[in-house]
């Protein structure tokens, strides 16, 4: 295998380079504001950690500290900053997110060079920009795209580790996936065994300083994951905010059960929709070895998936009598090791699973991409080597084709123009080691042109769209969820979720969607108007399904009445699960307490603790409907249907208090009781 690129960089490596970085930033800002406050469940949290710095540290979804989101904080510290800097506006919420992506792209793009060579440097970067759902997240401001960026740091940081065997990448990496779990709990571990076994084996140093070097690894990331859960845990729980998504206001208990085990088996507790099976068949779709080439997934990931596939077998074969230190072949297996871990837990997991989950694998396809493409090119004068080549562009074009087909209203020639310039792409390159430089050069061209029309095709509709809310997807529209209008998770095939009893409904997803997800309606515009920010969401009514997973537009009246009255209190009013309580906390500014969560049904507040608020006079209103754990109708951690803490809150409510009305909804005055009170 080649030792590793060039010392000289060619003359146009770094202007090629900053093009690149340029290009991907202007592609991810374009129409960036069209999303507004994106998930406004986040959003809350980062305009609430822009308030107080308290509510900064816990991830407290609003100023006075009431509950958490259900993930620790390192995500929405980045957001929260730049609001402090710059206000609280859709720009400032999500261009850190842009940032994270161009991060990622440098990233990989150094990893690749370093091994690979400048030319497959550009090919990963370009992969990985225009793959949908990076495109999607990039732009969004859930943790994945944190979790992306240092997934990806981890990745390079152990290559470089592996190529001088010093101690200090090693522990840095340890430290990349120590915030990786401060973003998106055990998510971030997935990749652990297959950077700790390359390592193991690979690095150029003896066996006993290999497992110190580790150990020190795995002191780094306990430290650098688990100071801020320490605090947390020994932080007394009467003056720190409730632990959004747990039962037992633990965060111990939420890493390891509803984000942890509860996802991979299905067994996940307050989950309202309820989790898969295992086995396939569950309310998040079927799992299989297909998953990650479905109609929900496909078209958000799996563009360029057969041909990493296929070119990490290249990788090792070419490898495969290299000696045990080579690091171009530890390369492979740290970048597709990730890949295949990552890419079989998803396609098993029966728990809550979400098509966006997939840009975790994107700087693994576009990293192993480059560097095949690169090692099988430079070998292409080798007949099997360039039978490879050709396979492989012919299998991206087929696949391709495929996913177009599965839009057929959209752009409906350009899956012609995809198989059949990928078809004459891979007869070029049958004939590499033969043709002249010219022919080979074009043969090589059209194919990595044939390849990438379709993941660009659907990220230039991905950046033309707003989109808001919980389940969110990348590319055209259509009539399903997948595709549609509110970014709704679905097929991209127009067939509607839930058709088939076993995926969500279009008007809300999921049920319940689990805690720490969104609705899916848009957030008031930035300065608190009435006007529905656009994006692709549709917005549920203030009570219900629709409250729980829709949030709710607050007309003028209603803000108005609310900031009105906030002097004084602690909270200006409290609303049943987090998406109603966001929307009103985002158009005016003001704390407003999620009782029980985001589903409603987090045991916070008890009855007890929400009467000595109302007796303090903390509390001046509560909004009418909201979530499921809201008048009778919820079912989840609170107990059964109707008898959760939160609609015990809500039944003492309306009978003890005077309600008023302002535009089309009811709030009840905390300050003023009944008379027969």
């Amino acid at each position: 295998m080649s030792p590793g690129p060039p010392t000289a960089d060619p003359r146009w490596a770094r202007p090629a380079f900053l093009a690149l970085l340029l290009a991907t930033g202007v592609l991810y800002l374009c129409n960036l504001h069209a999303s507004g406050y994106a998930n406004s469940f986040y959003s809350a949290a980062v305009q609430a950690g822009s308030q107080s710095w308290k509510a900064f540290f816990f991830g407290s979804l609003d100023a006075a500290n009431a509950i958490t989101v259900d993930k620790p904080p390192a995500a929405l510290w980045p957001m929260a900053l730049s609001v402090r800097l710059f206000g609280l506006n859709s720009w400032a919420i999500l261009v850190p997110e842009v940032l994270m992506g161009v991060g990622t792209v440098a990233v990989v793009h150094a990893s690749v060079r370093r091994r690979s060579g400048h030319g497959a440097a550009l090919l990963a970067g370009a992969v990985l920009a225009l793959t949908p759902v990076a495109a999607l997240m990039f732009r969004f401001n859930n943790p994945d795209a944190l979790l992306a960026l240092l997934m990806a740091v981890a990745c390079h940081l152990v290559v470089r580790a592996l190529e001088d065997g010093r101690t200090r990448w090693l522990v840095w990496a340890g430290v990349a996936v120590g915030f990786a779990f401060l973003t998106k709990t055990l998510q971030a571990f997935l990749i652990l065994p297959a950077l700790a076994a390359v390592y193991a084996v690979c690095a150029p140093v003896r066996p006993r300083k290999r497992f110190a070097q580790l150990a020190l690894a795995t002191v780094a990331l306990v430290v650098s994951g688990g100071w801020w859960v320490a605090v947390v845990e020994l932080w007394p729980a009467s003056s720190r905010p409730y632990i959004g998504g747990s039962q037992n206001n633990s965060f111990l208990e939420l890493t390891f059960g509803y984000n942890g085990l509860g996802r991979l088996n299905g067994d996940e507790t307050g989950s309202v929709g309820g989790g898969g099976a295992p086995g396939g068949g569950g309310r998040w779709g079927e799992t299989g070895w297909d998953r990650m080439f479905n109609d929900d997934i496909g078209g958000q990931i799996s563009w360029l998936l057969p041909a990493a596939l296929i070119l990490l077998v290249a990788g090792l074969v070419l490898s495969r009598k290299a000696g045990r230190t080579d690091v171009t072949r530890a390369a492979f297996l740290v970048w597709g090791g990730s890949l295949l871990t990552t890419a079989v837990v998803f396609s098993f997991m029966a728990g809550i699973f979400h098509q966006y989950y997939t840009v975790a694998l994107a700087p693994y396809v576009a990293a192993v991409t480059g560097m095949g493409a690169a090692a099988l090119w430079h070998r292409r004068r080798e007949t099997w080597a360039a039978l490879t080549l050709a396979a492989t562009v012919t299998a991206t074009a087929a696949w391709g084709y495929v996913l177009l087909h599965r839009t057929p209203d959209y752009l409906p020639w350009l899956r012609w123009l995809v198989l059949v310039g990928g078809l004459t792409a891979a007869l070029g390159l049958v004939f590499a080691g033969r043709a002249g430089r010219r022919v080979v050069l074009a043969a090589a061209g059209l194919g990595v042109a044939a390849s990438l029309a379709g993941p660009t095709a659907y990220t230039l509709s991905t950046v033309r769209e707003g989109h808001s809310g919980s389940i969110v997807t990348a590319g055209p529209a259509s009539t399903g969820m997948g595709g549609g209008p509110g970014g709704g998770g679905g097929p991209q095939n127009g067939t509607p979720p839930g058709a088939d009893g076993n995926g969500p409904s279009q008007n809300g997803g999921f049920p319940g969607g689990g805690p720490g997800q969104d609705g899916f309606g848009a957030p008031p515009g930035a300065d608190g108007t009435t006007t529905e920010a656009p994006g692709r969401g549709s917005r549920g009514g203030g009570a219900g399904m629709g409250g729980l997973l829709g949030g709710t537009d607050v007309d003028a009246e209603a803000r108005e009445l609310l900031e009105a009255g906030a002097a004084g209190h602690t909270w200006a009013a409290a609303a049943v699960g987090a998406q109603n309580a966001a929307s009103y906390q985002l158009a005016t500014g003001e704390p407003v307490m999620a009782i029980g969560g985001f589903n409603g049904t987090d045991p916070s507040p008890t009855l007890a603790q929400f009467q000595q608020y109302v007796k303090d006079g903390r509390i001046h209103y509560l909004l009418s409907g909201g979530g499921a754990g809201a008048g009778g109708g919820g079912t989840g951690r609170g107990g059964a249907a109707g008898t959760g803490a939160a609609s015990r809150i809500t039944a003492w409510v309306q009978s003890h208090f005077t309600h008023v009305t302002a535009g089309s909804v009811t709030f009840y005055d905390l300050t003023r009781p009944t008379s027969e009170n």
